[in-house]
């Protein structure tokens, strides 16, 4: 596991303490959100899985970095 920020959940639902559900990370989420522009761009047709993957996480560190950029932002580092 990475010791990368990942923005901690997304769409998290119920008390985790009584069966609620996490979901996925919102840095998941971001890159999610990247790969689907990445893939409906003709520009990047040629790239390989594993670059679009690539890129896709670099954008969602980027977007998590900036949004912790301001200590006003900061509710809570989400290290994991």
């Amino acid at each position: 596991m990475s010791n990368k920020n990942d923005g901690g959940p997304a769409f998290g639902s119920g008390d985790m303490t009584h069966g609620g559900y996490a979901g996925m990370s919102l840095r998941d989420w971001f890159a999610g959100q990247a790969l689907a522009g990445f893939s409906a761009n003709q520009e990047c047709y040629g790239w390989k899985f594993e670059q679009a993957a690539d890129y896709a996480y670099q954008q969602a560190d980027a977007m998590l970095a900036e949004r912790y950029k301001d200590d006003t932002n900061k509710e809570a580092t989400h290290d994991h």
